[in-house]
């Protein structure tokens, strides 16, 4: 029996620490215990942070520091201390020349940070790499284990991703996992459009960030005739909008994969009407990457393992976040498909 969920969440924890900022975590395998603390003071403090909306005493529990309000504090020094050690190494991993790859994010913000070091201090680079952890980590990870709840629930849509993952990439089962990673490059995976769909279809009942606000900087006038007025703060729920009869059908709560084909081709719908990575001049930036990486590591793990449920009863549950967590994790059974 695995938890998928914590599987995830360590491994695009090591993949954007990796992409983003130049450093192998290793999360994943455990032997770094210094990440593994920060990975769980991070995922704490969404809950904790998140929970203040219906804590009217939070902000008592602060200044007494007591309760979540403590182990806020607590977690917060764990992160700030990792984060700015992070930023101290690389800085003098940078400086001493040893540092021949320039072309993480951090690296080219440090880099940044030397003609501009008023504004550039390691306070706002240190937001800006919890920025991109929250962007890169939770939404991917989170996506992924309710995409492979859904196929245990469906496991016909299992079975079809993995004959097209067979035939686009037309590797033989004996492939060990190093070389069939290799072979996903960005053509191959571009012909996952079944793979794309089901994904996509998990995004649109599962969004990642189920609940989001925008503010108004001006006045201005909704579609619907709606007054806003500078400064009003309007909310909307992707999580519902995903489930609406009228935007999507009387089908709109069954998981249908072939809902986003057209001849066996992924057909993509409105930014407005699918939300999942908002819509207009704010879509998420890391879109294009999230599918990718997504894509990789669900067509790695579905050619090589068939999943079920360990209890084939279990009905998932969320764990109030700022990001759509399953409560208590995703517990499966991976058997090799080369096994009978």
């Amino acid at each position: 029996m695995i938890d998928i969920q914590d599987w995830l969440m360590k491994s695009t924890l090591d993949s954007i620490f990796k992409v983003g900022f130049g450093v192998d975590l290793d999360t994943l395998s455990g032997s770094k215990e210094q990440g593994t603390r920060f990975s769980k003071a991070f995922d704490d403090s969404n809950f904790i942070i998140f929970h203040r909306f219906v804590d009217l005493f939070w902000e008592v529990k602060r200044y007494l520091n007591i309760g979540l309000e403590a182990q806020l504090k607590r977690n917060l020094k764990v992160i700030d201390d990792f984060v700015f050690q992070l930023i101290h190494s690389k800085r003098e991993l940078m400086n001493t020349g040893f540092e021949r790859s320039k072309e993480d994010m951090l690296s080219r913000f440090l880099m940044a940070s030397i003609e501009d070091p008023e504004n550039m201090t390691d306070k706002y680079l240190r937001d800006i790499i919890l920025n991109f952890l929250i962007a890169g980590k939770d939404t991917s990870a989170n996506t992924l284990t309710w995409f492979f709840y859904m196929l245990c629930k469906h496991p016909f849509v299992q079975e079809k991703i993995a004959m097209e993952i067979k035939e686009v990439t037309a590797m033989p089962e004996n492939q060990n996992i190093e070389g069939f990673a290799e072979c996903l490059t960005d053509e191959v995976l571009d012909k996952m459009h079944y793979l794309h769909a089901a994904l996509t279809e998990t995004l649109r009942l599962y969004p990642a960030v189920p609940l989001d606000g925008k503010s108004a900087e001006e006045d201005d006038v909704l579609p619907n005739g709606m007054k806003v007025k500078k400064g009003d703060g309007i909310s909307y729920m992707a999580y519902a909008m995903g489930r609406l009869t009228e935007i999507w059908g009387e089908n709109a709560e069954e998981f249908i994969p072939e809902r986003w084909l057209d001849n066996g081709k992924f057909l993509p719908q409105s930014s407005f009407k699918f939300v999942a990575f908002h819509a207009g001049p704010r879509i998420c930036l890391g879109k294009e990457f999230a599918y990718r990486q997504m894509k990789i590591l669900a067509a790695v793990l579905i050619f090589f393992f068939k999943f079920k449920l360990g209890d084939e009863s279990y009905i998932a549950r969320y764990r109030t976040m700022f990001t759509l967590h399953m409560d208590k994790g995703l517990h499966l059974l991976a058997f090799h498909r080369s096994c009978p």
